[in-house]
């Protein structure tokens, strides 16, 4: 067999496509179902148990100060993430993630202070921000253009629909077995699991990408053109990645505002909401079942929205997307009642799913392969310092303010001033519909 005879062959093995590579989709599905259990268990029962903790009520910039830790923590790390799997491969990346996950149910469990929280949610950024991030790069590796806005929006469904059932299981388990042990055993099974399965059955990725490169290359890219930005080189490196991604792209910047302003958006969510729910006098029970509709109305709309754009294009689903979910938080201090919470909720949650796969699909349709995990990386780097920024902002907004409610109105004005930002500045980036100049 001759060099060239080889290559092909080999080449051969690397098809793109969900139906090609079914097996292994439905295995990075799986992978970030297990991720967003991870993350899901904190989103009920720690903010309403926080005084147990030693934070003071009303200090909300300290309650806030574990989604502070992170947001940074896990920006950094995508960005990382990113590059490194480039290097060595987005399996190894992966397991990195839950290898870093491992500290977290005993910190929770032996926590003396609210300080040990915000630590453990140091190693919850790192396990999210490599192991999350893998498997949206892996699908995006194996699927074909015009099936990246499905693909990334099942990779969402799956990740959030967790995030949604984790909170709302760990609620229950909460009042049976007590918080610290709930949160113990509950994120210690799923995280063992999660690195078992990930070890055994998820395969690398990254040989998918290197065969798209050279098609692109070579010419023999079958399909519509992406609209790569001009003047990048073959390989750049980390700064120049950075910069395009983050400031010199006119719709690169867009997307990555967006980002930043939906994490915002999401820590109101996180730690805000419920505090506000158990305020108003909502019990855990029911707080986890008001904020998992919002997990799961997020998660399912997405099996929807992604593909709603790979037939109309991202960029309207995502602009319609920032503004209902300005609309569902703006909602909730004028409403009263768990049935009307829970209204708002899947507002928000149908806001979530217009913009949120698709902000992702829309990056990587004008990223080029080389360098795609690079600009994914640089992209979830500003989307999930949101989480910070937003800790940060809407924390010393209620403080001074005292009033939990005017950090949902400064939510909602940040994210329609966010999705006008997009509007004007963004251009449609699906190849279908808006391809390459020859």
């Amino acid at each position: 067999m001759t060099r060239q005879t080889h290559t092909l062959a080999a080449e051969a093995v690397y098809i793109r496509g969900i139906r090609a590579n079914l097996h292994q989709f439905v295995q990075q599905a799986i992978q970030v179902f297990f991720v967003g259990l991870v993350i899901g268990m904190e989103r009920n029962v720690l903010p309403v148990l926080s005084q147990d903790f030693g934070v003071p009520r009303g200090s909300f910039l300290f309650l806030m100060s574990f989604v502070v830790s992170f947001g940074f923590v896990k920006g950094i790390l995508n960005f990382v993430a990113g590059r490194l799997s480039e290097h060595i491969g987005r399996k190894k990346v992966l397991l990195l993630g839950w290898i870093a996950a491992l500290p977290i149910p005993f910190m929770i469990l032996y926590a003396p202070s609210w300080g040990w929280i915000v630590a453990a949610n140091v190693f919850l950024g790192i396990n999210q921000g490599f192991a999350w991030s893998m498997t949206v790069t892996s699908k995006v590796d194996i699927t074909r253009a015009e099936q990246r806005g499905f693909a990334t929006g099942v990779n969402e469904f799956a990740g959030y629909a967790a995030v949604g059932i984790g909170g709302l299981v760990t609620g229950y388990l909460a009042v049976i077995y007590g918080p610290r042990e709930a949160l113990f055993g509950f994120g210690l099974a799923v995280i063992l699991t999660g690195m078992l399965i990930a070890f055994f059955f998820i395969k690398e990725t990254l040989p998918w990408a290197k065969v798209e490169s050279k098609e692109h290359a070579n010419g023999s890219y079958a399909g519509h053109k992406p609209r790569f930005p001009a003047g990048v080189s073959e390989h750049p490196g980390t700064w120049e990645i950075f910069t395009l991604v983050s400031f010199r792209h006119p719709t690169l910047n867009a997307l990555c505002q967006a980002g930043v302003a939906n994490k915002i958006a999401d820590a109101l969510l996180w730690v805000l909401f419920p505090f506000f729910l158990h305020d108003q006098g909502l019990d855990i029970v029911q707080i986890g079942w008001v904020t998992a509709v919002y997990g799961m109305v997020w998660g399912a709309s997405q099996l929807l929205t992604g593909a709603l754009s790979d037939a109309i294009g991202r960029k309207k689903p995502i602009i319609a997307g920032l503004w209902l979910l300005a609309m569902g938080i703006a909602a909730v201090p004028l409403v009263h009642g768990i049935t009307a919470w829970t209204i708002s909720a899947a507002i928000m949650g149908i806001g979530m799913a217009l913009l949120y796969p698709n902000l992702i699909a829309s990056l990587a349709d004008i990223s080029h392969p080389n360098w795609r995990s690079s600009a994914l990386g640089t992209y979830r780097y500003w989307r999930d310092t949101g989480y910070a920024i937003g800790a940060i902002a809407l924390g010393l907004v209620a403080q001074w303010t005292n009033s939990v409610e005017m950090a949902f109105w400064f939510t909602a004005v940040i994210l329609c001033v966010s999705g006008g930002y997009l509007a004007l500045r963004a251009e449609e980036t699906h190849p279908r519909i808006n391809p390459a100049t020859p």
